[in-house]
């Protein structure tokens, strides 16, 4: 279940009212009149299935109360209720695969940010991915996958690209397009302090490290491997499954990629460097392309549900 807080002005209150009292997966409607002081209005309290939630918000929506009020939106983890349990029943679909679109625009805005949290989060995570290549340590490798925050703007990115925002597709691309050279370069720069000190070999090469070398080697299962990670990136994303995205994290080679690149250059490896480029590239644009198809697949059938509740309502 999806609980609202509405604040309006009384006269949109009352409409927003119609029409959650109209729609049989919404319930527990309370109605404050004259409570709320900033902005001034009314609020109504109400509970709405999952499955319904985005349809829903897109009526109160049309009513402009986004502008003149203020809508927010909370989850309900436990209903002991028979009429929530209609509510469910009422609303098509299963919860598990309803999404609720305005929750992944607040969501992947929220992880567009290019913040100097963010830069250090990419520039610490290609430290620890570089001194798993190093030391040819996949547990820290693992450990690189979970720490970058690269997802946020992937996923940023695609929602961009399948709801046409380019306000979202500036800001992802402004922090992938900052984070990545940072990281790189911070990876350079302590690779070449770690030799200058000794503390890493006057020599090194990628390639004789077998469990780290699949890094700077991309192959057909590179791709098939970021895709599949892609499509289940954003089913966690929409269906807020956050145990599925720990999964992908740690299953796509980006930020060890990245940090290969710096590494590989520092030695002056230049064909390893540009293996690892091509790793990364493949698992960027891939990744991307998957969550685009899944989103639109989602998107349509969203679409064609709106639709059809329009055409009720009429």
């Amino acid at each position: 279940m999806i609980h609202l807080r509405i604040v309006a002005p009384e006269e949109v209150a009352h409409r927003a009212l119609e029409i959650l009292e109209a729609s049989p997966a919404v319930l527990n409607i309370v109605h404050l009149h004259g409570v709320a002081r900033k902005p001034a209005g009314d609020v109504i309290l109400c509970d709405v299935a999952r499955e319904e939630a985005s349809v829903i918000l897109g009526d109160l929506k049309q009513l402009e109360i986004t502008h003149v009020g203020s809508i927010a939106v909370e989850h309900v983890d436990t209903a002991l209720s028979d009429a929530a349990d209609e509510a469910e029943k009422a609303a098509p679909g299963l919860a598990s695969d309803a999404v609720v679109w305005e929750e992944v625009e607040q969501h992947t805005s929220e992880n567009t940010e290019l913040s100097i949290g963010f830069v250090l989060f990419m520039v610490l995570a290609m430290q620890i991915g570089a001194v798993g290549i190093l030391l040819d340590q996949p547990i820290l490798i693992v450990g690189a996958m979970v720490v970058g925050p690269e997802f946020g703007p992937l996923a940023g990115l695609s929602v961009a690209l399948v709801q046409r925002r380019p306000d979202f597709a500036r800001r992802s691309l402004a922090a992938l397009g900052v984070g990545f050279p940072a990281g790189i370069l911070m990876a350079w720069l302590v690779t070449l302090f770690y030799k200058w000190t000794g503390l890493a070999p006057d020599d090194f090469s990628t390639a004789a490290h077998d469990l780290t070398g699949f890094i700077s080697n991309p192959d057909f299962f590179s791709f098939t491997v970021a895709f599949a990670a892609g499509i289940v990136g954003m089913l966690s994303l929409t269906n807020a499954k956050s145990g599925a995205l720990i999964g992908v994290l740690i299953s796509v080679t980006t930020i060890p990629a990245a940090s290969n690149i710096g590494v590989a250059a520092a030695y002056g490896d230049w064909d390893q460097a540009g293996g690892a480029a091509g790793q990364l590239a493949i698992n960027l644009t891939t990744i991307v392309l998957a969550g685009v198809l899944t989103l639109y697949v989602q998107r349509r059938g969203f679409v064609a549900r709106r639709r059809r509740h329009l055409r009720e309502r009429a």
